[in-house]
């Protein structure tokens, strides 16, 4: 198996704390983080326990892995993200990637069953790993969640991992799909506010009925995880869900 991951080490530790506090200066300029509020950013961290834990969240920006990270150091985990392989190929990125610690997930690969090899391989060495259930920035206009893919219940059903849900809510106003350095200088002025709320992990073995469940039971437990998402976005948005993102 190709390794493009391995464990970051000490350099990797390094220079994930250093980059850690450059961005997080750069995204305190430029935006305001709020991990739920500071009376419950104890039950938050409480919510990210210690060991292999998967972490999903809502994609509605670029800027959405920086945050979600950022959000994650704040409450004591240095989160390993998927990314795709070619990143890891690519001059400077890829070293830096390399580094961080990220995870390649292979898309087109031809035994599907070995694309996240890399994912489990972290979550065995107690990792926390982050990645979208939907695989994409959604295209809802609204930015709602679209339906999730399989993967991250996969992994879990695979590794034994809790899956915590985090959803965030204001990133697609710091980091837009358009007139990126344009919305950049406006957000020196506004600093729009980024919320992030956790939720509680899920076991994804107790939403199946065997250790090798059929593919409807995976899909099943795929949308319940991805509701309990949507569920924490609608609260942070003070609205309810449209019922095709539930």
């Amino acid at each position: 198996m190709d390794r493009l991951w391995s464990r970051p080490g000490r350099t990797g530790a390094i220079l994930y704390a250093l980059l850690a506090a450059v961005l997080g200066t750069v995204v305190t300029v430029v935006s305001r983080l709020q991990v739920e509020r500071q009376r419950s950013r104890r039950r938050a961290a409480q919510r990210l326990p210690p060991g292999a834990i998967i972490v999903i969240s809502n994609h509605t920006s670029y800027a959405d892995g920086v945050l979600l990270a950022l959000a994650c150091r704040r409450l004591g985990r240095s989160l390993r993200l998927l990314a795709t392989s070619g990143v890891f190929r690519a001059p400077v990125i890829g070293w830096v990637a390399r580094r961080l610690g990220f995870i390649p997930v292979r898309r087109g690969d031809p035994d599907a069953a070995h694309a996240l090899d890399p994912a489990a391989e972290a979550l065995a060495h107690g990792e926390a790993v982050g990645l979208y259930p939907e695989g994409r920035i959604t295209r809802d206009p609204s930015m709602w969640p679209e339906r999730a893919k399989t993967g991250a219940v996969r992994l879990a059903l695979r590794t034994g991992a809790p899956i915590v849900p985090v959803a965030m809510l204001g990133a697609h106003e710091v980091l837009g799909r358009r007139r990126i350095a344009l919305s950049m200088l406006a957000n020196l002025i506004r600093r729009p506010k980024v919320a992030v709320e956790v939720g509680a992990p899920i076991d994804v073995r107790s939403l199946v009925s065997s250790d090798d469940p059929p593919y409807e039971e995976v899909r099943a437990a795929a949308d319940r995880v991805m509701g309990e998402l949507v569920a924490l976005l609608a609260e942070l948005r003070d609205e309810p869900a449209p019922l095709a993102a539930v």
